[in-house]
């Protein structure tokens, strides 16, 4: 069973979303993701200031498995990346919800809740796949 932390969201493409005290939101990959991926290799990190539409491929993580795509979970512009990941992408597996965030986005509007999961409707998804 991956870890699940009740304190973010989640998307059904399995990126994390936390709020911060400024308004940003921190993204990542779930522990299933990173896990599903296996041993991350490589991470194409977006550009600051580039501005996406939830839904849209915002960066690409590489595994000895495959290449996938990151989405951006909402709308906004990137106001922060790892660059800690572009010398030890294993941080993805390492720490999924530490250190192995990929990008910070400043929310065109107000995070909705209601267009993410809470751990356990992502929690339940998961099960079933």
């Amino acid at each position: 069973m991956s870890d699940v932390p009740d304190n973010l969201y989640y998307t059904e493409t399995h990126e994390w979303v936390r709020e911060e005290p400024d308004g940003s939101v921190t993204v990542g990959i779930s522990d299933y993701a990173q896990d599903a991926l296996g041993d991350v290799v490589h991470v194409e990190l977006p550009e600051l200031e580039a501005e996406f539409v939830a839904g849209e491929e915002a960066c690409v993580v590489e595994s000895v498995k495959a290449a996938s795509e990151v989405y951006a979970p909402i709308t906004g512009a990137i106001t922060e990346v790892n660059e800690a990941l572009e010398s030890k992408p294993e941080l993805v597996n390492e720490d999924p919800y530490g250190a192995g965030w990929f990008y910070r986005l400043m929310p065109e509007h107000a995070l909705q809740a209601s267009d993410l999961l809470d751990a356990a409707a992502y929690e339940d998804m998961t099960e079933d796949e």
